[in-house]
C-alpha cells in the first residue's frame, strides 16, 4: 500500500467518529500484552462480521478522534 493509500485509509477509518468491534484507535498503548489481545479479539470480530480486516491505529486521540501522532515505534517493541 502506498503512502497516499494508506492516508486515505486512515482519514476514512478516524472519519468513522467511533470505535467498532474491528477497529481501535490508540494513542500511546505500547503494553505488549494488551496489543496482543486487541490483535486477538479485533481478528475475531472481523471474522464473525465477515470482514476483511480489522484495524487497531495508533496516534489518535480517544475521546475526539483527532490525529495526534504517536511515540509508539513498534519495530522497536517486542
Amino acid at each position: 500500500m502506498d503512502s497516499l493509500s494508506f492516508q486515505s485509509l486512515v482519514k476514512n477509518l478516524v472519519g468513522f467518529h467511533r470505535e467498532a468491534e474491528w477497529l481501535e484507535f490508540k494513542h500511546n498503548n505500547e503494553h505488549p500484552h494488551d496489543i496482543g489481545e486487541y490483535i486477538s479479539a479485533l481478528s475475531n470480530s472481523a471474522a464473525l462480521l465477515c470482514r476483511e480486516s480489522a484495524y487497531i491505529i495508533w496516534g489518535i486521540e480517544d475521546k475526539s478522534y483527532k490525529i495526534v501522532g504517536t511515540n509508539f515505534r513498534p519495530r522497536q517493541r517486542r
